[in-house]
């Protein structure tokens, strides 16, 4: 991988990150719980608490890439087992790295790992 691949991996990954933190923000103020005595009806109320399940887990999956994207940037600025497969060591094609940047596997391992 040459510095210019590189440099292009660390802007994906930092433009991931800052989009994700953003829709972990937005997400948390649609999760606040609803009060009891707000009078919006019983079946908006259970659309209201479903639609907060679905952010709540939406705000755990983005938080859990945003550690995997963080990890990743830490891997590439020390150059360590950035870009090559944890199972099987070969290097893992740039296409891969700008798609999914926190990949730890090649397609192939990924595919026979069940990632």
């Amino acid at each position: 991988m040459n510095d210019k691949q590189k440099e292009e991996l660390k802007n994906k990954i930092n433009s991931e990150i800052e989009n994700l933190t953003r829709q972990v923000k937005e997400l948390e103020d649609t999760v606040a719980p609803v009060k009891p005595d707000a009078a919006i009806g019983r079946l908006s109320r259970l659309d209201t608490m479903l639609n907060q399940g679905i952010n709540k887990s939406s705000i755990a999956q983005s938080r859990q890439r945003i550690l995997n994207l963080e990890d990743a940037l830490n891997r590439l600025e020390k150059d360590v087992f950035f870009g090559e497969c944890e199972e099987c060591g070969e290097g893992i094609p740039i296409a891969r790295l700008l798609a999914l940047p926190e990949s730890r596997f090649c397609v192939h391992c990924a595919e026979h790992l069940g990632e």
